[in-house]
């Protein structure tokens, strides 16, 4: 399942936010503290989120401390759904 969660995020960073469809995201890599992604992207990934996976993202939670990896995304987006 997390698996999963994390190749659909990649892609979708891949693809709309980075638009840089042959570029690989490590699981573990630092998406926000790298300056991978900026603060106007992060609100576009919070919508996928909520879209996609059903969960709320609070906006007090866009920020590097709460998901800077895929990882630590996928985790949030799991603990969300079995809440």
């Amino acid at each position: 399942m997390k698996s999963e969660i994390i190749k659909k995020l990649e892609a979708y960073l891949r693809e709309e936010v980075l638009q840089q469809p042959e570029r690989e995201i490590k699981a573990d890599e630092a998406l926000i503290s790298s300056g991978l992604i900026d603060s106007f992207s992060l609100v576009d990934v919070a919508l996928f989120v909520e879209d996609n996976f059903d969960v709320h993202i609070d906006d007090t939670e866009l920020n590097a401390d709460s998901f800077d990896t895929l990882n630590q995304l996928a985790d949030l987006i799991i603990e969300r759904q079995d809440a």
